[in-house]
């Protein structure tokens, strides 16, 4: 019988994938390339930036959590550069403290290994040692954008974009969820709308969607589309096989996953995590381990229009 329709597509679809484990990349679902034709030169987002070679890469990091996502990014960020040949390389890095917030030291370590901007989330605070890293205008780390204006440190990062990969400035920024979220946090979607009205000509943006609600996520991406390059979400822990372009030129994954021990319950032990939530009685969680895994998404994008053509998820086993 000819297949028609859905069931076309999805024949298609699995055609397409392609076994990555020579790089040491888990082949799964979530690894398919999304492609769209080209768009239109035209854009919201102002071409500032000259004459591109070359798409321009971008790659980013799930939550970097504790010791173990250390571990895995000391050991697989130099195949993940090899493989994937990024221009910058963002990642958030709110649970690097044993989980729960970021300190100078942490801070240090992750630029030494060249991660050029760093987003934050609701545990932003937790090592108040952070801070004067969060007020210094030269060390490219942000608080959340939608916190209180009261709240200390700089809502956005601008980093610039290599010359051979179109030029121009990077802006990455993060915004906290309002749905089943503890931390109090103003309107994602008119935070978002403030921060690129105070970043004319920007050459290629992100924003981190630090959400707890995949539906909450997916609003805000889609209220972006079109104005800016990427809208990629963090918090959840876990690597969702939604991976795409908008028609607007926005790439969307609704959780890139953490950078962590995937042998846990979203990077905790087990045991404590079951005993909890079985019992109702509260004991400490620890930092799981094992099966770690370096997690996140690389985005292809036309520096200057700002519109992404490629979103490629990626998985590295801290044993590749």
């Amino acid at each position: 019988m000819r297949r028609t329709g859905l069931s076309a597509w999805i024949t298609r679809a699995g055609e397409r994938l392609r076994d990555q484990s020579a790089s040491g990349s888990i082949a799964l679902p979530t690894s398919t390339v999304y492609r769209r034709q080209p768009m239109s030169s035209q854009s919201s987002i102002e071409n500032t930036s000259g004459n591109p070679q070359r798409l321009a890469r971008v790659a980013f990091l799930g939550d970097l959590n504790g010791a173990p996502g250390r571990r895995v990014l000391e050991a697989r960020v130099e195949d993940l550069r090899s493989d994937h040949k990024p221009d910058l390389l963002v990642a958030n890095a709110e649970n690097l403290r044993n989980g729960s917030g970021l300190n100078p030291d942490l801070y240090r370590i992750l630029r030494d290994l060249g991660i050029d901007a760093i987003t934050l989330g609701d545990h932003v605070y937790r090592d108040r040692r952070v801070i004067p890293l969060l007020e210094d205008p030269d060390e490219p780390i942000a608080r959340p954008a939608n916190l209180s204006r009261a709240a200390p440190g700089k809502r956005w990062i601008r980093i610039p974009i290599p010359a051979e990969a179109g030029g121009g400035e990077f802006l990455a920024f993060s915004v906290l969820g309002r749905v089943m979220m503890n931390l109090p946090a103003n309107d994602p979607f008119e935070t978002a709308d403030e921060v690129l009205a105070a970043n004319p000509g920007i050459a290629g943006s992100l924003v981190d969607l630090h959400m707890e609600a995949t539906s909450e996520k997916a609003a805000v991406a889609m209220h972006l589309d079109g104005r800016i390059s990427m809208a990629l979400g963090t918090h959840t822990h876990v690597p969702t096989a939604d991976a795409r372009v908008f028609r607007g030129g926005t790439a969307f994954q609704t959780d890139v996953g953490m950078c962590g021990p995937y042998d846990s319950i979203i990077g905790r032990s087990a045991e404590p995590v079951l005993r909890h939530m079985r019992s109702a009685v509260h004991t400490p969680y620890d930092m799981g381990s094992g099966d770690e895994r370096l997690c996140g998404a690389m985005i292809e994008f036309r520096a200057g229009t700002g519109r992404a053509s490629r979103i490629t998820p990626f998985q590295y086993p801290l044993e590749g």
